[in-house]
């Protein structure tokens, strides 16, 4: 009568092998999520994929309703867009030049060098209505 077709020595061995395999590719998962994560090809990467659009802010107004400014074009045809969007809908509220980095925005006071991060969120609970 002949035996199974798997002699008894050789399934250990391939039982290892499909076992390490098995961890190869499952160790690998994360390491492609993390090529992927940093690849300039996907738009999520650290660089700034030329063309497209950026976020630059996003403040929530409620559970559904939010603004969202943007940054669209290159060099000096750049352009900030302050967007209302809702699930059923978005909309241009605004339409700006680029603020550079390092500037504050009208309206906002310019923190002074003695000025702490107690100061100024004390300042701002003192007057909460208030830019």
């Amino acid at each position: 009568m002949p035996s199974s077709s798997i002699p008894i020595a050789a399934a250990p061995a391939s039982l290892w092998t499909a076992l390490l395999w098995f961890i190869v590719v499952i160790a690998m998962i994360p390491v492609v999520l993390w090529l992927l994560k940093r690849s300039p090809l996907t738009g999520m990467g650290g660089q700034h994929t030329q063309g497209l659009p950026r976020t630059v802010a996003v403040m929530p107004l409620s559970a559904q309703q939010k603004l969202v400014t943007i940054e669209v074009g290159q060099g000096e045809d750049r352009v900030w867009l302050v967007l209302g969007v809702t699930p059923h809908s978005v909309q241009t509220v605004h339409t700006m030049a680029p603020l550079q980095p390092g500037i504050p925005a009208p309206g906002t006071p310019a923190p002074t060098a003695g000025t702490t991060f107690a100061q100024l969120l004390g300042r701002i609970r003192q007057h909460p209505g208030a830019k």
